[in-house]
């Protein structure tokens, strides 16, 4: 009996160090042809800037060449479930973002992928602010006096959105809901539609991404009362985060990174990782990066599947409070 044990202990044994060495030569071999990485939504726009950056990044670090496949659909759902079914080689990889990785899921029972189980985060890319905008005639100059003007005058503060379910959507009532607010959602087909709904004062607020503002703030078209991440953005270093505001616990960003299917070889993901954040150590790259108001986020695989489960939770919990959780 203890004869079949310990041959049992070797094969199993045998076996492992066989795995091991499979998965090392893979590694050492890898990339040995083109990469594709597929982005869940149309051309043009931070994702797809975002995506270009990293392919230029890891055609150079690895000398391959990588293959930018746009695919659209389901506010990024559709693009997103190919890379989660895709074969876990290193070949397909998939620039995530805050919404296909948090709201999405958070929004719906079933979109088809987990943002932690489906995938292995490789590295964060990069980190956009969302501004709290209002009309320049609009008689708030803080967060503090926008809401003591909305519980002054209920129903008569409202906000655009890009969309019912968007980000921009989940931004604005997670404000409502730290604060004790009631603004009323008014939805647009996209983030200009919402933009200019401000502008022409069809709206008294919205949450646009950076990218898209710094044009209009300088020239005091609207009025920036707050950004939404963790610390002041270096483009706005006169407007104050929401946290400084007054509203407690209020983090929320556009941003992007790239992941892989889950049970990538982790040797892969570590290459991969590292060819990218040397990359966005590059002044070129922080430059490209901040010509759309982003920052770049370099870290390990391990923070960013920490980072995307904590997006994960959150949003979920911002779905669950206001309501918008769909089948």
């Amino acid at each position: 009996m203890q004869a079949i044990q310990r041959r049992a202990l070797c094969a199993a044994l045998l076996s492992s160090l066989l795995l091991f060495e499979t998965s090392a030569l893979h590694a050492q071999s890898y990339p040995s042809k083109n990469i594709k990485l597929v982005v869940p939504f149309g051309p043009g726009g931070p994702t797809d800037v975002a995506a270009r950056v990293v392919s230029q990044v890891l055609q150079s670090a690895l000398g391959q060449s990588v293959v930018i496949e746009n695919r659209p659909g389901a506010g990024g759902a559709t693009g997103t479930r190919s890379v989660a079914t895709a074969e876990p080689d290193g070949y397909t990889l998939l620039i995530g973002t805050s919404a296909t990785l948090g709201v999405v899921p958070a929004l719906y029972k079933n979109p088809g992928y987990d943002p932690v189980s489906s995938f292995a985060p490789v590295a964060k890319i990069s980190d956009s602010t969302t501004v709290l905008i209002v009309h320049p005639n609009f008689p708030a100059n803080s967060i503090k006096e926008l809401v003591a003007y909305a519980k002054a005058n209920p129903g008569k503060l409202s906000y655009a959105s890009a969309g019912a379910g968007n980000q921009t959507h989940l931004a604005a009532e997670l404000l409502n809901a730290r604060t004790g607010i009631s603004a009323v959602h008014v939805p647009y087909k996209s983030g200009a539609e919402m933009v200019t709904a401000v502008l022409g004062e069809q709206v008294q607020m919205s949450f646009p991404d950076i990218s898209i503002l710094l044009p209009l703030i300088a020239e005091k078209k609207v009025k920036a009362l707050a950004v939404t991440s963790a610390a002041r953005h270096p483009l706005l270093p006169d407007v104050p985060t929401m946290t400084e505001s007054g509203v407690a616990d209020y983090v929320t960003t556009f941003w992007t990174g790239v992941i892989v299917p889950a049970g990538t070889p982790s040797d892969i993901v570590g290459k991969l990782n590292a060819a990218i954040n040397d990359g966005l150590k590059t002044p070129a790259m922080r430059d490209t990066l901040a010509h759309f108001g982003a920052v770049p986020a370099p870290g390990s695989p391990a923070d960013f599947g920490a980072f995307i489960a904590s997006e994960k939770a959150k949003w979920s919990a911002i779905a669950k409070t206001s309501g918008m959780i769909a089948e």
